[in-house]
C-alpha cells in the first residue's frame, strides 16, 4: 500500500460541505487532500441539487406554457416534450460544474485523492479504489453525506422502483407513478413527472405536506398540486410494494383502513440516512447516535481530538448550504479563525416545484411556544403583488414573524414563485438581527416581487398599505 505523504487536513468527501471546507482550509494555508469515490462535487452536484433543479426548470416551462401562455398570446397546442432530452440537459449541466470542482482544487493546490476513504487511525485515512494508498493527516474531517433510505423489504431495481437517484437517469416518463414521500425530494419529483405528462399519486403519512414546515404553507402547497391534478393523499401510510403485471401493486393504509394501488413505476422519498456506517468510526473508539449520526460539538468536533464531521454525516437538516457553513466554520476553528458558533435558525430551507416554498428561523407555532402570543406577524398575499399579477404567478404569500418585544424576526415563510430567490434577504434580515420596522424602512423596488417581504414587513408592524 502506497502513501499519499502527510497532510494538515483530508477531507473525506466531496460533496459541498467537503470541497467548501478544502478550499477555505487551502485559503487559510493549509495542505489539503480530498478523498472521494466517485465525482467530485458529492451527491448535490452530481445526483441531488443541481441536476434535480435542470429537471424542475423543464417542468416549469412547461407549466408556464399551458397554463399561462394564453394570457400572453402564446398558444400551447403545438407543443412538444422530449423528457430524454431534459435528463441529457441536466446530465450535462452536473457533468460541468464536477469539472469545475475538480479546476478549483487544482486551483487551491488541493490534492484529489480518488477512492473510498476509511479511518485506520486518529490521523490516517486508508484509500481503496484502483490503488490502494495511506492519506496521513494531522486532522481529518468527515463529509461523506448520506443517502436514500429505504424500507425494508423494498427492493429498488431502478425500473420499477427508483429512488431520487435512478430517477436523474431514468429517461421515460411512466403514465402512473406513485411517490412515497411528500418531503422536498418527493415534492419537487412530483412536481415534474406531472408536468411531463404523468399521473401522480403522492402518498404522505403526516397530516401534512413537507412536515415540520409552516402549516399555511404546506397547505398553499397542497391546493396548488391539487389543481395541477396531482393526487395527494396525507394520512396514508406505505405498508408493502410488489411487482405485478408489469409495474408495482402497493398496499397502502390511513387509519384502519387499507387499499390496493397500482403504479407503473414507485419513487420513494421518505428520507435519507447518514453515510456513517463504512468510514470506520470503531477503528478511532467512535459510534453514532441511533439515527447514524456522528455526535458533534458546536465546533463540529468529534470526541476523537483530531476528527470533526459536518454536513449530512453529523446532523440534521439534511442541507447542502448548511454543510457548507458546517465545514467553513469547522476548518476555521481548527485554524483558529475568531468566529461565532453557527446559529441554525438562520440556515433557510427551499423548496424549487412549482410554488415554491421558502423559510428560514422558527414556524408560527415554534415562535409562539418561544415568545408567547403577542408575536408580530406580517402577511401579504402575492394576489395583491402587481408584478405577480401582471406575471400571472399570484398563488402564495410572504408572511414575516417577529418576537414582541422589539420587532426582531425570528421566522420568514414564502411560498409561490419565486420565493427561493426572496429568501435571501430574510437570511440577511435574520443575520443582522433585523427588525420589521427596518424592513419597513427598506425602499423596495417597484413593481417586483420582494414588496410582498416590505408588505410583510409593515402589516407586521400594523400599517400595511397595497392589503
Amino acid at each position: 500500500m502506497s502513501g499519499e505523504g502527510s497532510f494538515d487536513l483530508a477531507v473525506v468527501g466531496s460533496g459541498p460541505g467537503g470541497y467548501v471546507a478544502a478550499i477555505r482550509a487551502a485559503q487559510l494555508g493549509q495542505k489539503v487532500a480530498v478523498i472521494e469515490d466517485d465525482r467530485p462535487g458529492g451527491v448535490c452536484l452530481n445526483w441531488g441539487c443541481i441536476p434535480s433543479k435542470a429537471l424542475l426548470t423543464g417542468a416549469e416551462l412547461v407549466e408556464s406554457v399551458r397554463s399561462h401562455g394564453e394570457l400572453f398570446g402564446i398558444g400551447a397546442s403545438g407543443i412538444t416534450l422530449d423528457y430524454d432530452k431534459l435528463i441529457t440537459h441536466s446530465r450535462k449541466t452536473a457533468d460541468r460544474l464536477s469539472k469545475g470542482v475538480e479546476s478549483l482544487f487544482r486551483k487551491n493546490k488541493i490534492t484529489l485523492v480518488r477512492g473510498h476513504g476509511r479511518l485506520s487511525g486518529r490521523t490516517r485515512v486508508d484509500v481503496t479504489g484502483a490503488e490502494q494508498t495511506v492519506v496521513e493527516a494531522a486532522h481529518i474531517l468527515l463529509a461523506t453525506g448520506s443517502r436514500e433510505w429505504v424500507p425494508a423489504g423494498m427492493t429498488v431495481d431502478g425500473r420499477h422502483i427508483l429512488t431520487s437517484r435512478e430517477a436523474l437517469e431514468s429517461r421515460t416518463i411512466p403514465a402512473r407513478l406513485v411517490v412515497i414521500g411528500a418531503g422536498a425530494v418527493g415534492v419537487e419529483f412530483a412536481y415534474v413527472y406531472a408536468m411531463y405528462g404523468a399521473q401522480v399519486i403522492v402518498l404522505e403519512m403526516a397530516d401534512q405536506m413537507l412536515p415540520g414546515a409552516d402549516t399555511e404553507m404546506a397547505e398553499v402547497l397542497q391546493r396548488e398540486f391539487r389543481r395541477k391534478k396531482i393526487d395527494v393523499r396525507l394520512g396514508t401510510r406505505f405498508e408493502e410494494a410488489k411487482l405485478a403485471n408489469g409495474g408495482v401493486r402497493l398496499r397502502v393504509s390511513k387509519g384502519a383502513a387499507s387499499q390496493e394501488l397500482e403504479a407503473e413505476q414507485v419513487l420513494v422519498a421518505i428520507g435519507r440516512r447518514p453515510l456513517s456506517g463504512e468510514v470506520g468510526l470503531a477503528e478511532v473508539g467512535l459510534e453514532t447516535d441511533a439515527k447514524g449520526f456522528i455526535p458533534v460539538d458546536e465546533n463540529l468536533r468529534t470526541a476523537a481530538p483530531t476528527i470533526s464531521a459536518i454536513g449530512d454525516v453529523a446532523r440534521p437538516p439534511l442541507l447542502a448550504h448548511k454543510a457548507s457553513e458546517e465545514g467553513i466554520a469547522a476548518v476555521e476553528t481548527l485554524c483558529a479563525v475568531k468566529r461565532p458558533p453557527l446559529d441554525y435558525w438562520k440556515i433557510p430551507a427551499c423548496i424549487y416545484a412549482q410554488p415554491q416554498v421558502a423559510w428560514i428561523g422558527r414556524t408560527e407555532a415554534q415562535a409562539r411556544a418561544e415568545f408567547g402570543d403577542d408575536l408580530r406577524i406580517g402577511k401579504f398575499p402575492f394576489t395583491a403583488s402587481g408584478k405577480a399579477v401582471a406575471s400571472g404567478h399570484t398563488a402564495g404569500f410572504a408572511k414575516i414573524i417577529a418576537e414582541p418585544r422589539y420587532g426582531e424576526i425570528v421566522g420568514a415563510h414564502i411560498v409561490g414563485y419565486g420565493a427561493t430567490e426572496l429568501i435571501a434577504e430574510m437570511s440577511l434580515a435574520m443575520t443582522l438581527e433585523a427588525t420589521t420596522s427596518e424592513i419597513a424602512s427598506t425602499s423596495h423596488a417597484h413593481p417586483t416581487l420582494s414588496e410582498a417581504l416590505l408588505e410583510a414587513a409593515l402589516a407586521a408592524e400594523g400599517r400595511g398599505i397595497n392589503f
